[in-house]
């Protein structure tokens, strides 16, 4: 595989996660200062429509192909399960938990999404092969990592404090100390979140095959999203009080999760399951719990624990483990198929043999 085919898919979905990561904490500030998830998850997704519009007119308006009927429906499905069920979903679980259990919660990604991929014929388990055994043995072991991390402290490492600790994150945390939770509907709101996710990935990688312009999909999806979102936000809200962005969290934390989290992230997610298929782009979730308690660390002053470093080591790993597993099924299909070609080249060649003249019956 070339630099392009390897580096480019894995820096997109790295970036995707460290995009992630920073919604949790705006988005959890936001909320905390009285913002509903719904109307958050609205004005994101109309962030989004605004910020991705450019890109698809000037890089796919002259080769999108055209868009069917049967290709709308997929887009809206797109839409019901990407946009409107995993967010809003993903938000009310926020709201009742916190950014750890957010993290933690979605890490059932990857099993997930590699049950509904099998079922759909989309990956195979293959468990007889050193790939397939991989791949199995990676994931659980990126979600068990990833539940140790979230649930399992230990003794304090002993790292010094940051010192560039945010100040207003520890002012808004004080100020929320009052907010009630329910942490039970929170983790369940955040598990049915990852499933809707998942069939996101199923549908797109249906969609990508047949409809490869990655900005168009992710523009429609978006509008769609909008619509959506802002019809169950105004049924659930009808204060326009509650709908106000005045408040500098509430718009920076609308921005940024429109713009990075779902024009970009949803733009680059679509783009790599197009080169590396959806199991690749499901098992990078779990790399968000790492970067989370990295920034934790750095701007809110958390400790880390022996847990903490534990569970990082075990996603890392795991990570590693599916990544292998599903790079060399790529590279053995890629034999197999130029194993096929050859032989179809040969079998040709032997064919012109058997007949010299059949190219020359017109002479003479």
């Amino acid at each position: 595989m070339n630099v392009y085919g390897d580096l480019m898919p894995f820096l997109a979905m790295v970036i995707v996660q460290i995009g992630y990561a920073g919604m949790n904490i705006t988005s959890k500030l936001a909320m905390d200062s009285g913002m509903n998830p719904l109307v958050l998850v609205a004005y994101r997704q109309m962030f989004a429509t605004l910020a991705i519009i450019p890109f698809a007119y000037f890089f796919e308006w002259k080769t999108r192909p055209k868009i069917k009927w049967k290709i709308l429906f997929q887009i809206f499905l797109c839409s019901i399960t990407g946009a409107t069920g995993n967010q809003v979903l993903y938000f009310v679980g926020l709201e009742n938990s916190t950014p750890t259990i957010g993290c933690a919660m979605t890490n059932i990604l990857p099993a997930v999404t590699f049950v509904l991929a099998v079922i759909f014929r989309q990956e195979y388990v293959g468990i007889k092969t050193r790939s397939g055994q991989a791949k199995v043995l990676g994931t659980i072991v990126c979600v068990g990592g990833a539940m140790l991390l979230s649930f399992y402290h230990g003794h304090n490492i002993g790292i010094p404090d940051s010192s560039i600790h945010w100040k207003y994150v520890q002012r808004m945390s004080k100020e929320s100390s009052s907010h009630k939770s329910n942490l039970i509907l929170g983790s369940i709101a955040v598990m049915a979140s990852s499933i809707s996710w998942a069939m996101w990935i199923i549908i797109q990688t249906q969609l990508s095959k047949k409809f490869p312009v990655p900005y168009t999909t992710t523009t429609l999806m978006c509008l769609m999203g909008s619509i959506e979102c802002a019809v169950i936000g105004l049924i659930v809200e009808h204060k326009s009080s509650a709908w106000s962005l005045k408040s500098s969290i509430r718009l920076i934390s609308a921005i940024y999760s429109g713009v990075v989290c779902s024009a970009l992230a949803f733009s680059l997610t679509s783009w790599s399951i197009q080169q590396k298929g959806p199991l690749y782009v499901s098992v990078f979730s779990p790399l968000l719990l790492v970067i989370v308690t990295i920034l934790s660390w750095a701007l809110l002053l958390e400790k880390l624990f022996v847990g903490t470093a534990i569970g990082s080591i075990l996603i890392i790993a795991g990570l590693y483990a599916v990544l292998w597993g599903k790079d060399k099924e790529i590279k053995q299909e890629s034999a197999v198929k130029g194993t096929e070609a050859a032989a179809k080249q040969a079998d040709s060649s032997d064919l012109e043999l058997a007949h010299p003249n059949c190219n020359h019956h017109t002479s003479g």
